[in-house]
């Protein structure tokens, strides 16, 4: 049975979510219907159903794992998705800021095919507007090497690799910035106690506050290249 696009929204979610844990595959069904924005018995429900089709493992107190096939499915999810963010970005001129309630809107319901075409016309793109990486047609997932803004060494360039938030209002302070995944900046200074991070993009100066800066992930240049 082929997943249907409810299923694997929660499947592709489940994986997005273990990719941020320290080696540990499972996940809460908690943090699952955090992310999802639904009710514990709606989840639940979901679980059950994910489980009986094969797609998902669940033990007690430890929570819910990706099978295989599950993975798979979630994979073909966010490439779906992320192929259409750039097509989006890059071809039809929106805003990075725009485009993930619509991925997930046109993703449920285009074909394969027309995903394929979408990659050619953008460019065969390694990377989604908001810097994470796009499996590939065979359900590879390229490997990202890169570490919180927040926890970087000052008096260092990095390139921005990844910004983990869809919030609207975020995605465009960051650009006006200059933060967007692929530009250099150089983090100058941070002050102590969760305090502003200074860096500076080309020529300009900036402070950016920390909860910004959790969010925002960076690299060398050659890790942000290899993806």
């Amino acid at each position: 049975m082929t997943a249907s696009p409810a299923m694997q929204e929660y499947l592709a979610e489940a994986y997005r979510i273990a990719c941020y844990q320290e080696n540990n595959p499972y996940i809460s069904t908690s943090a699952l219907a955090e992310m999802m924005r639904v009710s514990a018995p709606a989840v639940t429900r979901m679980v059950q159903r994910l489980r009986e089709e094969g797609y998902l493992e669940h033990e007690p107190y430890r929570g819910i794992k990706l099978t295989p096939v599950g993975e798979h499915e979630a994979l073909m999810n966010i490439r779906r998705h992320r192929v259409v963010e750039r097509f989006l970005v890059d071809v039809m001129g929106f805003g990075w800021h725009e485009v993930h309630d619509a991925a997930d809107d046109l993703g449920a319901v285009i074909s394969d095919a027309l995903v394929e075409r979408m990659s050619a016309m953008a460019g065969h793109p390694r990377r989604c507007p908001h810097g994470e990486p796009i499996p590939t047609r065979e359900g590879q997932m390229p490997r990202v090497v890169d570490d919180l803004l927040s926890s970087a060494d000052p008096q260092t360039e990095y390139v921005i690799s990844r910004c983990n938030t869809h919030d609207e209002e975020k995605l465009r302070y960051l650009d006006s910035l200059g933060v967007r995944p692929g530009a250099t900046i150089f983090l100058m200074d941070r002050a102590p106690f969760n305090g502003p991070l200074q860096i500076r993009v080309g020529d300009t100066t900036h402070f950016i506050g920390h909860e910004l800066a959790k969010i925002t992930r960076v690299c060398s240049r050659a890790a942000f290249d290899a993806v």
